[in-house]
């Protein structure tokens, strides 16, 4: 008889015995995610966005809250994460008061609503010229946008109008010191009809707006569903990303050993390019959130 076990076999106990483990610090409070915390290697800014989280703090049908807004900053904070991201102003004040940033924060446009139609421009400048002075006060980096979607243009002349809205208000960012980052989305799945669904649209973008402060949040999960070739882009594109994000494939779910993309080995890569932002954690978790939270934290702590 051998002894010996598949390799995936090994990964699926390995996974059980973290997120058990996980699942027993979060409920033994402080202490535990405290230890957590203390392993982290210090070479990835980790984030974590507020909206995968929902369940936790926003009540359900006639089902209260598992914990406030503020508990969850606080267990972040004491699983070693930086920040907690894609909040508004009124959230802003809880994520400082846990000690936390908010590595990218929301605009005033919306993803179907972006700046690829020339109408939408007076509207956006001036929300932007709002915004952008609000997150600066705040000491926080990065403000998201959107291209918006296609319908029906084509994506040179929607890239054009993009240039010519985005350059309106780079020198109020530039000014500010906080970088505008748009997003790049998959249409295949997720986004129907959006336009920055491709790496080289978005870096394309980034030449011709010319400015250090306008750059890209590079969803991992949502390109590797358009385009793939993951690790080869973020090398070849990493001078116009200015912030990264996770998701497990397919599903949006957990980033382990369940879905396609190998996490420790694009981390390493982001790294090698140099790279001194946030990676910003986005899955829906189907398990426990927080310990799969933790669990996530540790497989980027590359």
């Amino acid at each position: 008889m051998t002894n010996r076990i598949s390799r995936r076999m090994a990964l699926r106990r390995m996974t059980g015995v973290a997120v058990a483990a996980g699942t027993a610090r979060l409920a033994t409070g402080v202490a535990g995610a405290a230890e957590g915390a203390a392993k982290l290697k210090g070479n990835i800014r980790h984030s974590v966005s507020a909206w995968c989280y929902d369940s936790l703090f926003k009540p359900g049908k006639n089902k209260p809250a598992k914990m406030t807004f503020e508990d969850f900053c606080k267990e972040c904070a004491k699983m070693g994460i930086e920040s907690v991201e894609l909040l508004g102003p009124n959230e802003w004040p809880t994520v400082k008061k846990a000690g936390l940033t908010c590595a990218m924060c929301n605009g005033p446009d919306s993803i179907p609503f972006g700046w690829n139609r020339v109408e939408h421009h007076d509207k956006l400048v001036a929300g932007f010229e709002k915004a952008i002075p609000d997150v600066a006060q705040c000491g926080f980096p990065n403000i998201i946008t959107f291209s918006g979607n296609r319908g029906g243009m084509a994506d040179e002349q929607g890239l054009e109008n993009c240039v010519k809205g985005l350059k309106r208000i780079v020198g109020c960012a530039e000014k500010n010191k906080v970088t505008v980052v748009l997003e790049l989305l998959n249409s295949k799945r997720n986004h129907k009809d959006y336009m920055a669904d491709h790496t080289a649209w978005g870096a394309e973008l980034c030449k011709r707006v010319g400015s250090e402060r306008f750059k890209l949040l590079y969803d991992i999960y949502h390109m590797q569903i358009m385009e793939g070739d993951v690790i080869a882009t973020i090398e070849e594109s990493h001078p116009y990303i200015a912030h990264y994000h996770t998701g497990g494939n397919p599903g949006r779910n957990e980033i382990d050993e369940t879905q396609e993309l190998n996490y420790p080995a694009i981390m390493r890569a982001i790294l090698a390019t140099g790279f001194k932002g946030f990676v910003g954690q986005e899955f829906k978790p189907k398990r426990d959130p927080l310990a799969s939270l933790q669990q996530a934290i540790q497989i980027c702590d590359v």
